[in-house]
């Protein structure tokens, strides 16, 4: 029996390498014929080892770019006609729409698109108008259409944005990718490497240390955070702020935030890390106070790792956290928000902790990463034919 052929299309590498990291592997080692592509960068040789797939390129962009868009679909169509897949499955907008067209326009027996975050949320008037209808022609040309959350599920379907309600679903429980438990968890090694690097930063043993992870972007909360902590380290003196991820370059942060993350000392940025694991474990509360989400792994991550959380009340978010109860969720875009949560945390040590335990066991229940895995390629094969 020939291999089932699946191409996995995103628009960078960071979501094939990041937010997929592992899944590709374990569909070749279940004896599929892997391929990946997106637009190329220095990662691609490692992300080839790691994942155990061939890349091909694609000249996919993140803006909107018409022409350039419109070679990106020829050079899909051809990448499709010379791999011959049987599944074409796309992860992020662009991809999802370059991706589904061209894969409908192959042919293609099984065209998947998992929809991660939905960018239109933040948009009025006319470009949101034209960003519902690239959405809408996505899920048009797919077979199925797999939200990561089923708050998400619940917009595209409220929204009108699938022509076809019953090809939306969501795989498990949510997420793209699940958690690897064995992964994200104490050990002596990774707590030897969370107390260097306190003491590299002079956090002092009885500092707090709050933590954001993700793109230092406008949409994800950034600015609002670095406001509340300016409010908040000038009532508690022994406050930190730590800050893992790379600087976006499309939503961008406010001058004056850039301006406070360089020049306040008890802010640490550490930019993109490819294992976050110590600095969650030196952090004491986290904080993701984003405007739109599909199902953070972020926050799987930190919550993973028994990390009380505090995040927006959104889609994704509050599918995770019980308000109250296995973390606090706040009113996006809200300095106060911010604050008042984060004071209550840093106040209540004992219910801050007792949160990161509850929200840290919910995760072990609900999103093993094998069983996501498991449940996507069974889902493949049941819908091949």
């Amino acid at each position: 029996m020939n291999k089932i052929k699946l191409l996995r299309i995103t628009t960078e590498t960071y979501s094939l390498r990041i937010l997929l990291k592992g899944q590709l592997r374990y569909m070749s080692e279940k004896g599929m014929e892997v391929y990946m592509a997106s637009t190329p960068d220095k990662h691609v040789p490692d992300m080839e080892a790691s994942q155990n797939a061939q890349f091909h390129p694609l000249p996919l962009s993140r803006e909107l770019t018409p022409f350039k868009d419109l070679m990106a679909l020829f050079s899909t169509i051809r990448l499709i006609r010379k791999l011959k897949p049987h599944i074409v499955h796309t992860h992020s907008p662009k991809a999802g729409i370059i991706g589904m067209l061209a894969a409908y326009i192959c042919n293609v027996p099984l065209k998947m698109h998992t929809v991660a975050g939905l960018p239109l949320m933040e948009v009025t008037g006319p470009k949101r108008k034209l960003l519902n209808f690239v959405e809408t022609l996505t899920y048009w040309c797919s077979d199925w259409v797999l939200p990561n959350s089923h708050e998400l599920k619940q917009f595209i379907l409220d929204n009108n944005l699938s022509p076809d309600k019953s090809k939306v679903k969501v795989l498990g429980n949510g997420s793209s990718n699940g958690i690897d438990l064995k992964y994200f968890s104490v050990n002596p090694k990774l707590l030897t490497e969370s107390s260097d690097f306190r003491k590299q930063n002079n956090v002092d043993e009885h500092d707090i240390v709050l933590a954001f992870m993700g793109r230092l972007a406008n949409y994800k909360g950034v600015n609002e955070l670095v406001k509340a902590f300016q409010i908040l380290e000038k009532r508690h003196q022994n406050l930190k702020l730590v800050l893992i991820g790379a600087p976006e370059d499309l939503n961008p942060l406010e001058e004056t935030t850039e301006s406070e993350i360089a020049n306040n000392k008890s802010i640490i940025a550490v930019g993109h890390q490819n294992d976050v694991r110590k600095f969650l474990i030196a952090s004491d509360i986290f904080v993701f106070p984003s405007y739109r989400e599909g199902f953070p792994q972020a926050l799987l991550q930190a919550s993973a790792m028994g990390i009380p959380c505090i995040a927006t009340n959104i889609n994704g978010c509050n599918e995770m956290i019980e308000d109250g109860k296995t973390g606090i969720l706040i009113e996006p875009k809200s300095v106060n928000a911010i604050v008042e949560a984060c004071e209550k945390l840093i106040k209540d040590r004992q219910a801050s902790e007792k949160m990161g335990m509850l929200a840290q066991q919910y995760v072990l229940k609900n999103f093993e990463q094998q069983q996501l895995w498991k449940d996507i390629h069974t889902f493949y094969n049941a819908h091949l034919s």
